[in-house]
């Protein structure tokens, strides 16, 4: 099962517009997915921004007074999650089973290891006191 998160990584404010103090007009976020299949591990992300528009003020929040569940709440009334999700499931999917994947050159000489592992020896040697 696949599991998601956002990741804020910075937001941009005006830092006056009106009377309105530091208005945030762009964020800086992430969406990542998670899962285990088989043991193993395999992670993807989404890097983009989103920008808001100044001219919106009507539920206006202090910066001083934002959670990391509010803008994650602006996010997600603003973006397109499912389709996020969709692309992240896709590259989940590809790592799991890669549609292209890059063989050794055909022309080229192989190199195999070989690894002999032997039992140890030992040795005993007994010398006659005179």
């Amino acid at each position: 099962m696949i599991t998601y998160n956002w990741v804020i990584s910075a937001l941009d404010c005006l830092p006056q517009d009106g009377n309105l103090k530091d208005f945030v007009v762009v964020c800086h976020w992430r969406r990542q997915a998670h899962e285990i299949v088989d043991g193993k591990e395999y992670n993807a992300d989404v890097y983009s921004t989103q920008s808001f528009s100044p001219d919106n003020v009507e539920n206006f929040i202090p910066y001083e007074d934002l959670t990391f569940d509010i803008v994650c709440g602006w996010l997600e009334s603003s973006l397109d999650v499912a389709a996020i999700d969709a692309n992240l499931d896709t590259q989940i999917a590809n790592l799991i089973n890669p549609p292209i994947v890059s063989p050794p050159l055909p022309w080229l000489p192989t190199t195999t290891t070989t690894t002999t592992t032997e039992a140890p020896h030992t040795t005993t040697s007994t010398t006659e006191a005179p």
